[in-house]
Order: structure tokens, then sequence, then C-alpha cells
């Protein structure tokens, strides 16, 4: 794996669909719905934003649960960016986690503390700080 996470955005004639590749070979898009003039051809960034925090939050619940032996088979993250609409100040993401297995109440307990500890869960409620510079 890559030490450092670095992804290129390219956008081109198409409007605003924009086309990225990473560090590690990937390729995906991200684009607008129609209501904004996109062509709905990818999810919209809000969505890229939220599927990274339940991508992470499912992979590192597995992780701990694998490595402590917890029968865990399953799990589902659902997220929402400001369900109850555009707050003053900020933003308000829920996250609802699903577990599937025969867990205790203190596994459930010690899952969920895991997954406020995943890494996308730190980025978004942490200090981000974003330099830009044109090329």
């Amino acid at each position: 794996m890559s030490g450092t996470p670095a992804v290129t955005a390219t956008l081109h004639d198409t409007p605003y669909l924009v086309s990225f590749t990473d560090d590690l070979g990937h390729t995906w898009q991200a684009d607008e719905p129609p209501d904004v003039g996109g062509g709905n051809a990818a999810p919209p960034p809000d969505r890229l934003i939220l599927s990274g925090l339940g991508a992470c939050t499912a992979i590192t619940i597995r992780m701990v649960a694998s490595r402590k032996q917890i029968p865990l088979t399953g799990v589902r993250v659902e997220l929402a960016l400001n369900p109850d609409g555009k707050p003053e100040a900020g933003n308000d993401i829920t996250r609802q986690i699903f577990l599937e297995g025969e867990l205790t109440d203190e596994q459930r307990a010690q899952l969920l503390k895991i997954a406020n500890a995943c890494p996308m869960h730190k980025l978004l409620t942490g200090e981000v700080r974003v330099q830009t510079t044109l090329a």
C-alpha cells in the first residue's frame, strides 16, 4: 500500500463529469444530478464523502471483529448528510450501523466504540487544512 494517499481529479468536456485516478491504480467518477446540470452518470461529491465514511466504518469494524474473534457475520452502514436540513453552522452526518451475528451487548458496544475510531471518522471530525495552489 502507498504511504501517502493521492488522487487526481480531471474534468474534460462533459459538464460536471469528473474522472479520478489514485496512486494505487484505481479509477472512478463523480457527476452531478440533472437538476444542477449534470448527467447523473456517477455519484455526486457529497455521496462520495459519505461512502468513504461508510466503507471505513464497515472495514474497521470487520478488521477488529476478526482480530478479536468476535462472531460478526455482516455490517451495514446507512449514512445521511443533513437529514434534518442544512444547519446554520457546519453539517450533520447521521450514521446508523447494523451488526449481524450472535453478538453480546458487550461485543456490540466494543464494535460501536471501534466505529468511532475509524480513520475517516477521525478525519471528518478533526481539524482539516486544505492548501491550494495553482500549477
